[in-house]
């Protein structure tokens, strides 16, 4: 999987970006765009090349069965460093590795390890549901109990349930490291938010499952703000775990999101 990361990257500067992100993305990949869309739906006619876009994976976290993983790492556009990106893979029936969804906020990656550094990588799940089916039931569970917590408390809300490994970003900070850091980053969030559910999916072991959706508050000037997030979930000794989570920002809703199609 980090291979086929390090190849999708490879592939922007020989390629282009569009090229490289339609060639390595899964049929029912998703972008936001700024709703929910599916990847090669939004790339449209082909482009020229372009500025380059650099990234490459830092950390990396996979299913025991080996067929849905995510990589994340510092990326940097015109040599300039950008954010951090988070991309979650998924293996296709022909078993290359083909993205299900990319994208990240920006964020200030001073101090971040050069390019071609070591991946690190999440621990396994300690459990395994047994089916994606029964994983996405549990799943569902899951954030249905954080998103009626995070109606009162956020920061408690996700404190609750993420993984001790697990890291939460959406802030212009460096992804975070540690709990002290983390909680300093909900900080940065509305002490409410509303959270919709909009899709996902899980490996064939039911160990790990990815889910994106909606979020909305209501800000400190009493404005209206909404956001997309992204998540990846554990099934861990303690039960199903948040081990990343991003929340992205998204403009004024003028319709109704619909959700893309998921594997």
């Amino acid at each position: 999987m980090v291979a086929a990361e390090r190849a999708f990257a490879a592939d922007g500067l020989e390629l282009g970006v569009q090229a490289s992100f339609f060639k390595h993305s899964a049929p029912d990949g998703i972008v936001f765009g700024p709703e929910p869309i599916l990847a090669r739906a939004a790339f449209g006619e082909p482009r020229p090349k372009g500025k380059p876009l650099v990234w490459w994976p830092l950390w990396a976290g996979i299913a025991r069965s080996g067929d849905l993983g995510f990589t994340t790492g510092p990326y940097t556009f015109d040599g300039q460093p950008r954010g951090y990106y988070f991309t979650v893979w998924g293996k296709q029936p022909d078993g290359s590795w083909k993205w299900l969804y990319d994208g990240g906020p920006p964020s200030d990656t001073t101090g971040a390890a050069p390019k071609d550094s070591p991946t690190a990588y999440a621990k396994l799940s300690t459990r395994r549901a047994g089916s994606p089916a029964k994983a996405m039931a549990e799943v569902a569970a899951a954030e249905r109990a954080l998103h009626d917590a995070a109606k009162t408390d956020v920061k408690a809300a996700y404190l609750a349930v993420v993984a001790e490994d697990g890291r939460i970003v959406g802030s212009r900070a460096k992804p975070p490291a540690n709990r002290a850091e983390i909680e300093t980053e909900l900080a940065t969030r509305a002490a409410s938010i509303a959270f919709s559910p909009l899709g996902g999916s899980a490996s064939s072991a039911g160990d790990l499952a990815w889910t994106y959706g909606a979020a909305a508050w209501t800000a400190q000037d009493g404005s209206a703000q909404r956001a997309h997030y992204v998540r990846v979930w554990r099934d861990d000794k303690a039960g199903w775990r948040l081990l990343y989570d991003v929340l992205l920002p998204a403009p004024p809703l003028k319709t109704p999101p619909v959700a893309a199609p998921a594997s």
